[in-house]
């Protein structure tokens, strides 16, 4: 690997851009290790992708995570749709892609939902103030 591999990953307001670079392995989020990252849903939501594919070129990169927005699990679940789009790069074989595919479908394809944006009249996208005709 010459150039480093960068993708990036949505979910909610969250948004991941994940770097692959040759190393010893180690994943990082934010610069804090992914051993190291809480709540304990959020890490195994990251370590899932590792638990899934297990190569033996994966120890021989480093995979740098920057996720910026949203709230933790919206940040874990876009970090790790950008690390497995970035290992299914690096990789390129069509037997982990269909393995991945066949677990969840949106590790690399994403997940088109967003929130809906709040609009006049009231207080969130939906409520409105009501009205008293009497």
């Amino acid at each position: 690997m010459t150039k480093p591999i960068i993708e990036t990953g949505k979910r909610k307001k969250a948004i991941a851009r994940a770097t692959l670079v040759p190393g010893k392995g180690i994943i990082r989020i934010n610069g804090v290790p992914i051993e190291q990252i809480e709540p304990y849903l959020a890490r195994m939501k990251l370590k899932e992708v590792f638990l899934l594919i297990r190569d033996p070129k994966l120890t021989e990169i480093n995979i740098k995570v920057d996720v910026v927005g949203g709230g933790v699990i919206g940040q874990a679940d876009a970090a790790r749709i950008a690390i497995t789009k970035a290992i299914n790069k690096y990789l390129g074989k069509k037997k982990i892609t269909r393995i991945i595919t066949q677990y969840d479908r949106s590790l690399l394809s994403g997940d088109s939902r967003r929130t809906e944006p709040k609009k006049w009249g009231g207080t969130k996208a939906r409520k409105r103030t009501q009205k008293s005709y009497r």
